[in-house]
């Protein structure tokens, strides 16, 4: 992807990145399995359940950046399974002290233990404290316009709608909604959670996300590694395709591709 970086920059937080995939570290058969597809995807941005995670919380056990290192990547440190808002600041003020004073982090606040739908209200109380903390904050959020547009003028970096419910591999269920939110927005939007397969990653970037980040479309795949790949150019399609400009839609009006100018015609 780094062919379009110096024309078509994709910047968090002040840092210019190459690959518009983040990918999650979960649901993997173990670490080796973590880095493997972390490389294929050719993501630089990994973020990392700090509630689920060993990243040094425990020394006896193997840690996650033994294979994915903060001098090789950009870790997001994220709040998955956190209910309340005072348990996502909670988890990540202790995500910046294990990470040397880390600011960038992905704060999701969960409503529903079976839907996993995002808590709006405790999500914007969270999102207040941790900004007026000095905190990078990208925010997992619900796909409605007008609480996006109260987490961006809080101060979130990234606005990051569900496309469908988490896992779900539902793809994009409400594009509009999408369109809406990218539109009023002058920060990174990008598509957080339900994905399944490339071509839901490709429909995303072509509707205009500034990227998008996925877990369990890559690693419950039967071949993770095959998958990583496949996301890889779903993405960097998709970001192309929006750039290049598709031409309109004409339902009722054929226009042939080859011109009809100098035909020869018989007799």
């Amino acid at each position: 992807m780094s062919h379009t970086t110096s024309t078509d920059p994709f910047v968090i937080a002040g840092k210019t990145y190459s690959s518009r995939l983040l990918v999650g570290t979960g649901k993997y058969k173990d670490f080796d399995e973590t880095r493997k597809a972390i490389d294929v995807s050719g993501a630089e941005i990994i973020t990392v359940a700090i509630r689920r995670t060993n990243i040094g919380q425990d020394p006896n056990q193997p840690s996650l950046l033994d294979f994915v290192p903060p001098s090789e990547f950009t870790l997001l440190p994220n709040t998955a399974g956190c209910y309340t808002a005072d348990d996502a600041v909670r988890t990540l003020r202790l995500a910046r002290e294990l990470l040397d004073g880390h600011n960038l982090v992905k704060l999701e606040v969960l409503g529903d233990p079976d839907n996993l739908f995002p808590n709006m209200p405790e999500t914007l109380k969270a999102a207040k404290v941790l900004v007026d903390e000095g905190f990078d904050v990208m925010v997992y959020c619900a796909d409605d316009p007008i609480q996006c547009k109260m987490l961006e003028d809080i101060g979130c970096i990234a606005i990051m709608p569900l496309a469908s419910l988490i896992g779900s591999g539902m793809g994009i269920i409400n594009p509009w909604n999408l369109r809406l939110i990218i539109d009023q927005s002058s920060v990174p939007v990008l598509v957080d959670a339900g994905v399944g397969t490339a071509s839901d990653a490709t429909v995303a970037m072509e509707l205009g996300c500034d990227g998008i980040l996925m877990n369990t479309a890559i690693a419950g795949a039967k071949d993770p590694i095959l998958m990583a790949a496949a996301m890889k150019h779903g993405v960097l399609a998709g970001r192309q395709a929006y750039l290049a400009g598709r031409i309109p839609r004409k339902y009722y009006d054929a226009d042939p591709s080859s011109p009809t100018e100098g035909l020869i015609h018989s007799r």
